[in-house]
């Protein structure tokens, strides 16, 4: 494909995190064939966190009328999506496709370069999952290109005073620490003068949120609750840091460039930890619940040294 033409499509599915880890892929293309058309198709309410900074054109939805006939060998397939996916010049895929029936019925309607990534990375390859996505990228003489994710919002939300952003919860309850240990956490950071915490949630969390709030002075606090994900990115683009789990929402604090002190329990590190110029991440061989309150408070204490330097 010409460097200065064409379009390409990047089909992606997946959860907040596996979307932020495939980033840097995304970010090369855009990089390698800068005047191309660069679209997404996937899940709109992640995706727009590539289109709002910038990395695509825009975003078509996974989920489009038509789409699951794809997904059926040898059945007949829309003649909007037959002309949709014909435009393309090359199309990288990073659904899962053991059969390869999408692969083949996109041959039906496309001349395109098809190249069929990983939609995850292997556990037992120790390698880093932001670099199983870019792999494939070799196809297209894209080599060694730069694996941390990256991203960043015209607008920042200026908090009135410094301010951490939290994310007590994640999409699973063996990835939390125990609510108690959130709690003393908390209480120890709401005396510091000067600092507010903006505690991030959504459905995950249940009454986490809420119970954590009452047990805190409520001008030292904010909720950010289910906010869609660019409106949380600009919010946290604000904060001086943040702490949370293994979960999407602080993969995407490393991405905006946050320092982030993560809270790990067993998966593989070397594979899914988040990526940035300023990511600890806190672990204990006992596991997550093991981890103690002054181990984080230490971490912490570096996040908020560089910020009074900084400010």
């Amino acid at each position: 494909m010409n460097k200065r033409r064409g379009k390409i499509l990047v089909v992606r599915g997946g959860a907040i995190g596996d979307f932020i880890l495939t980033l840097p892929a995304v970010a090369a293309l855009r990089r390698r064939f800068a005047d191309a058309h660069l679209e997404l198709l996937g899940y709109p309410h992640i995706a727009q966190l590539a289109a709002a900074a910038g990395l695509v054109d825009c975003v078509r939805p996974i989920e489009a009328r038509g789409l699951a006939s794809f997904f059926a060998r040898g059945g007949p397939l829309p003649d909007d999506l037959k002309d949709y996916f014909s435009e393309f010049d090359v199309i990288v895929s990073y659904l899962y496709d053991p059969d390869g029936i999408f692969h083949e019925n996109i041959g039906r309607c496309s001349f395109a370069l098809f190249i069929q990534g990983p939609h995850r990375p292997g556990e037992n390859a120790s390698v880093h999952a932001t670099k199983v996505f870019l792999q494939p990228l070799e196809r297209l003489a894209i080599f060694d290109a730069p694996n941390i994710p990256h991203l960043q919002f015209a607008r920042a939300v200026k908090h009135p005073e410094p301010t951490l952003a939290v994310h007590p919860g994640s999409g699973s309850e063996r990835k939390n620490w125990p609510e108690h240990k959130w709690l003393e956490l908390l209480q120890s950071l709401v005396r510091r003068p000067g600092l507010r915490l903006l505690l991030v949630g959504g459905e995950a969390e249940g009454d986490r949120l809420d119970r954590l709030k009452v047990a805190l002075p409520a001008e030292k606090i904010a909720i950010a609750r289910s906010l869609p994900l660019v409106e949380l990115g600009e919010l946290l683009q604000g904060c001086i840091g943040f702490v949370g789990h293994d979960s999407g929402i602080t993969h995407l604090a490393a991405a905006l460039g946050l320092p982030c002190v993560v809270l790990w329990g067993d998966t593989n590190p070397e594979i899914w930890r988040p990526l940035g110029r300023h990511v600890a991440v806190v672990r204990n061989e006992f596991g997550l619940s093991a981890i103690e309150v002054r181990h984080v408070q230490a971490e912490l204490d570096k996040i908020f040294v560089c910020s009074s330097a900084s400010g």
